[in-house]
């Protein structure tokens, strides 16, 4: 099979990280935090290693505010719930993702709080100038994607976090699509708090992600439980990063985030990123020279986007084209609305949604060769 849905999750992962994951499981698999015996210390010492590292490969300076959760549409929801208070507003963009538009939807439809989102422009960015145009005296938050899941372009978020920095609002940056593939330093940009997952660009299994916050940004407890600390009080324990953390950790699911996370750090955001780029430009290029194919925003130089690209062919509906992509010709993609309705009703494919292909470090050119070969064989009836 050539697997070309990377964007929903990398496949596969590098050689030997899930096996070592596993083996050190093996070894300390109890609770973490859970008790004073060696084997508890061993596993909490772990988990704070892994811990350090999302820190410094992040830009954040305190590990300790790194907190782990399953994914980032969990990391988004704790931070969204933690931050937003009654007749609060917030800024979102219209690239975004539904863990983000789902959440303010729901806050917005109890009367809870207000939102808009800020449009993209032709060339797939929300500019600063965009966002500024939507803040009000009530604007609590600022959210929005760092790469957009859809048509792959990479937000200047660093500008957007030096608009809201003087207006003294936090910037919330979904980077569940470009941490692993373009370089982070949250220092530097300004960004207040990170959603990030381990099942995409960072190679490591699904279900552990995490959420991390800057020391000048308090986030509420929205969820409560055992901590293995305070536990004869009933107030959930307020230091970080066990105020964002209820319950057991996925002790499996932080071991193989850092394994992943070891593989991206040997093999270089920035030579990964280089490779996925040249990679995206062939097949741009190739699909481009295809009567029927449409491409959406992939015009121009694709090196400042992440490997993602959106297309349809004429007269066959996206459903069809994954179908024979698959069944046909051994090549998965992902078709729909990409839980991101917003982007395909600016680009006008709401109804019937688009085709998803998006490289990862073990995409060859031989994939994306065999790809716009299959796709001109679609194209062609």
């Amino acid at each position: 099979m050539i697997y070309l849905d990377n964007a929903a999750t990398t496949f596969p992962k590098a050689p030997g990280t899930l096996e070592r994951a596993v083996e050190r499981y093996r070894e300390l698999g109890v609770s973490p935090g859970r008790g004073n015996h060696d084997l508890a210390m061993r596993a909490s010492d772990a988990v704070e290693e892994v811990r350090a590292r999302v820190s410094a490969f992040l830009g954040a300076p305190d590990p300790e505010r790194v907190a782990f959760g399953s994914n980032a549409t969990d990391a988004l929801n704790t931070a969204i719930l933690g931050l937003v208070r009654p007749g609060d507003h917030v800024v979102a963009t219209r690239l975004d993702h539904n863990s983000v538009l789902r959440p303010l939807h729901h806050l917005a439809e109890t009367g809870a709080i207000e939102w808009d989102a800020a449009p993209f422009d032709e060339r797939g960015i929300v500019t600063a100038d965009a966002v500024e145009a939507l803040l009000r005296p009530a604007t609590r938050l600022v959210v929005m994607t760092h790469a957009s899941n859809v048509i792959g372009t990479v937000q200047p978020v660093a500008e957007v976090a030096r608009r809201c920095a003087a207006r003294g609002i936090p910037l919330l940056v979904d980077a569940a699509q470009s941490a692993g593939q373009v370089p982070i330093d949250m220092a530097a940009m300004g960004i207040s708090a990170l959603a990030f997952t381990g099942h995409k660009s960072l190679y490591g299994p699904s279900g552990i992600g995490g959420l991390v916050v800057m020391p000048s940004l308090e986030v509420e407890t929205s969820r409560f439980g055992g901590t293995g600390m305070d536990s004869a009080s009933l107030t959930h324990s307020q230091g970080y990063p066990l105020r964002l953390e209820a319950g057991t950790l996925n002790l499996l699911g932080v071991l193989g985030l850092g394994e992943g996370l070891g593989f991206v750090e040997g093999e270089g955001v920035e030579a990964i990123h280089a490779r996925e780029a040249s990679l995206l430009t062939r097949l741009r290029d190739g699909l481009a020279e295809i009567d029927g194919v449409t491409l959406y925003r992939a015009e121009g130089d694709l090196s400042d986007r992440v490997a993602v690209l959106a297309c349809n062919v004429a007269g066959v509906h996206p459903q069809d084209v994954g179908a024979i992509l698959d069944g046909d010709f051994d090549v998965a993609v992902r078709v729909g609305v990409h839980c991101a309705p917003l982007v395909h009703r600016d680009l006008g494919t709401i109804d019937r949604g688009a085709v998803r292909f998006s490289l990862g470090a073990f995409t060859t050119a031989a994939d994306v060769d065999a790809a716009v070969a299959a796709m001109r064989t679609i194209a062609a009836g």
